[in-house]
């Protein structure tokens, strides 16, 4: 298993970053970096979706932690690897909100292709959480 994750702090509260999340995730784009989501049902666990990441071809996922205002986790199936994007939220003592945007690689062969594979596929984390953080805090843009 490999993993690595990007963690930022924001004044907004956890309803107001689930809320940005959960639109992402419904196929709402939060900006010009934002991949493509298509949720096919319900935003709940099991649900699948397709997504296009910027520039890639789409691939399917499927939810597999929900917790309204604190977890968020799809999984996508790459040949033998499980590829698992997460984000957690954590209320912080001033109100805002501190998210963990986690990649799992796990699979035969995670931990030999995962110092490769995961930083390409990471590597917009920091451009993702700005618009995610950026929605969040001002939700009528």
């Amino acid at each position: 298993m490999w993993t690595t994750n990007y963690e930022q702090t924001t004044a907004a509260s956890p309803s107001a970053v689930w809320g940005a999340l959960e639109k992402l995730h419904s196929g709402t784009p939060l900006g010009p970096a934002s991949d493509a989501f298509e949720l096919h049902g319900p935003f709940a666990v099991g649900t699948t979706l397709t997504i296009t990441p910027q520039g890639q071809e789409p691939m399917q996922s499927t939810i597999v932690a929900l917790v309204p205002n604190a977890v968020y986790a799809d999984r996508t199936v790459f040949g033998e690897l499980q590829l698992t994007f997460r984000h957690d939220l954590a209320p912080t003592a001033d109100g805002g909100t501190t998210v963990t945007h986690t990649l799992v690689i796990d699979g035969p062969g995670s931990d030999d292709v995962g110092p490769e594979l995961g930083p390409q596929i990471s590597g917009d984390f920091p451009v993702a959480m700005a618009e995610l953080l950026s929605a969040a805090e001002h939700p009528a843009e």
